[in-house]
């Protein structure tokens, strides 16, 4: 996955590199963090587009994220679609986890899914926090998802 900031710039390190310098940094500006991982996906025709952010909180201070984003070509089912914007989030959060532990770093991930059984995304939401969950992540769902419903939407 390529990664960059929302300005455009690409992230030319690896994205672990990349995490650890922004921690160390923020930590020495004494900024306390919290990272929240999600992704969202729109189709276009016959393409899934993808985007996956890594958003970096600071406490009382606002925050910034990384952007990844990724299309395939392939038909799915919501809740396919759903799932996979879970594992998205899941395979970057994993390849976080110990850094973000060793840096006394909370992360939640965050899934673009409702809680409200009206709207159609909710037949992946068992799924996805049993996903999260059973990878030992904390999971948060709509409306209190924002990385993936309001911070990935936007940049897809």
């Amino acid at each position: 996955m390529e990664w960059r900031r929302l300005n455009g710039d690409k992230i030319e390190i690896s994205l672990i590199d990349a995490v650890e310098t922004t921690l160390i940094r923020e930590k020495e500006a004494g900024y306390r963090l919290k990272v929240c991982i999600g992704s969202d996906s729109q189709v276009y025709g016959e393409n899934i587009e993808f985007a996956t952010v890594i958003v970096f909180l600071r406490e009382k201070r606002g925050g910034f994220m990384f952007i990844s984003n990724y299309r395939i070509t392939q038909k799915m089912t919501l809740k396919e679609r759903m799932i996979t914007e879970v594992s998205k989030s899941i395979e970057v959060a994993y390849a976080l986890c110990d850094l973000l532990d060793q840096y006394e770093v909370e992360l939640e991930v965050h899934a673009d899914i409702n809680t409200d059984p009206h709207f159609k995304s909710n037949t992946a939401l068992k799924e996805a926090m049993g996903y999260i969950l059973g990878m030992g992540f904390v999971f948060k769902a709509k409306p209190d998802a924002f990385a993936s419903s309001c911070c990935a939407d936007k940049v897809i």
